[in-house]
């Protein structure tokens, strides 16, 4: 309990400070805070590779009541900078855990601060923007530590997918027996995305960032998925390119990073959100269905829908938050994609069906 009691701050750039007392590792934190609006799901939160160069904020005031299975994570170790709570539960009451948070956050060395009245800080971020901060286990903020704030990098301009890809080629064995294999490039994939493929009978072949149409095409795979990820799009050069020399030759579907991708790859342009889309609770119009999906969203950068070729790219998906593009595809090119997690992880499952559509696509071998 000595830990908890030691003071923290949460220091913004614009010099807004949080007060609060130390959880997790020791040391210090640097990265972008966004705040996240998911109710339950923080071990899939935390341990999503999207959320590299971030301090996460929890809008749920209670975190770490139902402690850490182990069995959740969307990734073997957690990729975020530090995290930010209002109350930290010292138990964990649920047959499944196998640890608490705090004890969780001590093991992968990840600083953390409690205490915080994440209400006013939630919507200072939203009056602000989303900025960069600094968490210190220190009592008062001080000139030095706002000057190593504004020093530290933000997320415009960085390609942050080589912190979070696989160094190596990897399979995904599908469900039973395999009905079609794919090609999936890692730019920071959730665990849950190759479940969901595996679900339906697909194999996928797991490439790094860095991989090239020549790598992609030698699978000789059914489709190519292109994963979510961390950072800023149009600074995933190698990824844009590979794709724009794709585009048209296999069935490409694209989640979250690979979505802005895919626009970036026919010719659109990308830009950073506000306060970016982070939580389970974001509502979406499948223009396809006429449907209003409740979808699970974590990104910082959106794809302009006017930069899009007209009459080569349609919408198919829209937020109906602030109206910016959750979707396209292009029939000429046989491309699907969509800006949220249609695997959710956490969040609700409106949106699974985006992978039906897909393998149904693929199965079919015509759009």
């Amino acid at each position: 309990m000595t830990r908890e009691r030691t003071p923290a701050i949460l220091l913004l750039e614009d010099g807004r400070c949080f007060r609060g007392r130390a959880i997790g590792a020791e040391g210090e934190a640097f990265g972008e805070v966004v705040f996240h609006t998911s109710m339950t799901g923080y071990e899939e939160i935390l341990t999503d590779p999207s959320y590299r160069g971030q301090i996460v904020a929890f809008t749920t005031p209670h975190i770490g009541n139902y402690g850490m299975t182990g069995e959740d994570v969307q990734a073997a170790r957690p990729a975020l900078a530090g995290v930010v709570v209002r109350d930290l539960s010292p138990v964990a009451s649920n047959w499944r855990a196998t640890q608490t948070l705090a004890e969780w956050l001590v093991e992968r060395r990840l600083p953390g601060i409690s205490g915080v009245d994440t209400r006013a800080l939630t919507r200072h971020l939203r009056d602000r923007g989303a900025m960069r901060a600094g968490i210190f286990r220190v009592a008062e903020p001080t000139d030095a530590l706002a000057e190593r704030v504004r020093a530290s990098p933000g997320l415009d301009g960085r390609d942050l997918t080589a912190e979070v890809t696989t160094t190596e080629p990897w399979v995904a064995r599908a469900e039973g027996k395999a009905h079609h294999r794919v090609v999936l490039i890692d730019f920071g994939v959730k665990r849950g995305i190759l479940r969901e493929l595996a679900r339906r009978g697909v194999e996928v072949q797991v490439l790094p960032a860095s991989a090239g149409p020549d790598d992609v095409l030698g699978r000789r795979p059914g489709g190519l998925v292109l994963s979510n990820g961390p950072g800023d799009p149009a600074a995933v050069a190698r990824g844009v390119d590979t794709t724009r020399e794709l585009l048209g030759r296999l069935p490409i579907l694209g989640i979250c990073l690979g979505h802005q991708i895919l626009g970036l790859a026919f010719g659109g342009k990308t830009f950073k959100l506000r306060f970016g889309h982070h939580g389970g609770n974001h509502p979406v119009r499948d223009l396809v269905g006429d449907e209003v999906w409740i979808t699970a969203q974590n990104h910082g950068f959106a794809v302009d829908p006017q930069s899009l070729p007209r009459g080569e790219v349609e919408p198919t998906h829209v937020s109906l938050y602030d109206g910016t593009l959750e979707g396209l595809a292009s029939r000429k090119h046989r491309v699907m994609a969509v800006q949220f997690h249609p695997e959710a992880c956490p969040g609700p499952s409106d949106a699974a069906v985006v992978f039906d559509r897909w393998v149904e696509q693929v199965g079919a071998g015509s759009w």
